[in-house]
């Protein structure tokens, strides 16, 4: 069996590329939306509460559990496009 060339430079581009965008989300979320945003937020009602407390609290939390999924989802297809999938 011949083994394939892999350009290992390009996957980790495109990973720490992958990388970076979800933790732009994350400081996004978790600091803006929750701290810094929170009092233009404060005057939206979401659940009996404003959404910058919303943020703060649950908002952050889905928003993480949704990047864990994304990160898992896009990292199947990078491996893939590179010929390292399982």
């Amino acid at each position: 069996m011949a083994e394939e060339k892999i350009d290992s430079s390009g996957y980790w581009k495109a990973n720490v590329r992958l990388i970076t965008g979800c933790l732009i989300v994350w400081a996004f979320v978790s600091y803006g939306m929750a701290i810094l945003f929170r009092p233009l937020l404060s005057g939206i009602p979401v659940g009996g509460t404003d959404l910058g407390f919303w943020f703060a609290q649950q908002g952050s939390i889905l928003t993480f559990i949704a990047l864990i999924f994304f990160y898992a989802w896009k990292m199947n297809k990078l491996d893939q496009k590179f010929g390292l999938g399982e």
